[in-house]
């Protein structure tokens, strides 16, 4: 009685020893971590939602913007963004190198897409200053100039986010931290990117071209 009574004491002191909650119940579709990322950039996407707004408003309420936009005397650069827009897409297509490397346990190739897509991201950067400096209007010269600034500034500082981003996962990607199994230091980051390079397509072709 006494021998049988043993293993089931055992048992319960097994049992006791578990503490806390039980674990949340996961979908088995998609990573609870590249969700929040989806659902973080469901609210940037509600962020630019208001200054597009704000921008189509002043064409609106603009009577020549229907005709002429910007009003004159002033242009936008639009041979300059078009360059950069062909920057940004093609660095795109470097962040989506680096995540696929790394799922082939590619080492060399992730380094290298994530170097890529960190030049193109701060040549993206350093074309808008330029392009800011040369522009020939500022923030005061009128609601369409408050607007672009506005746009395409909101839009900068998510790419100095990104670039930022994947910053930190190319050093970490350097020493050797990812593997084929464990990448979302890749993977979050890399969607973040692609979202601030649709973002962009939207803004260039809102702003520079209709």
């Amino acid at each position: 009685m006494s021998a049988h009574a043993e293993p089931l004491a055992g048992g319960h002191g097994h049992d006791e020893h578990h503490h806390g909650p039980p674990a949340a119940n996961q979908s088995s579709r998609i990573d609870p971590r590249v969700l929040g990322m989806f659902m973080f950039i469901g609210s940037e996407a509600m962020l630019f939602g208001s200054f597009f707004t704000a921008y189509f408003f002043v064409r609106v309420v603009n009577p020549d913007a229907s005709s002429i936009w910007p009003p004159p005397p002033f242009e936008f650069p639009k041979f300059v963004a078009g360059v950069n827009t062909a920057i940004l897409v093609t660095s795109s297509f470097t962040m989506h190198w680096a995540l696929q490397s790394i799922k082939r346990n590619n080492r060399r190739g992730l380094q290298a897409g994530l170097v890529l897509t960190i030049l193109m991201g701060t040549a993206f950067l350093l074309t808008q200053f330029i392009e800011y400096a040369h522009v020939g209007f500022n923030t005061g010269d009128g609601a369409f100039a408050s607007v672009f600034f506005g746009l395409t500034g909101l839009h900068g500082a998510h790419v100095f986010v990104g670039l930022t981003l994947l910053t930190i996962a190319a050093v970490r990607a350097f020493r050797g931290h990812y593997t084929p199994e464990h990448h979302h230091g890749v993977e979050l980051p890399g969607i973040y990117w692609h979202f601030v390079d649709v973002m962009w397509i939207v803004v260039y072709f809102t702003v520079y071209i209709i």
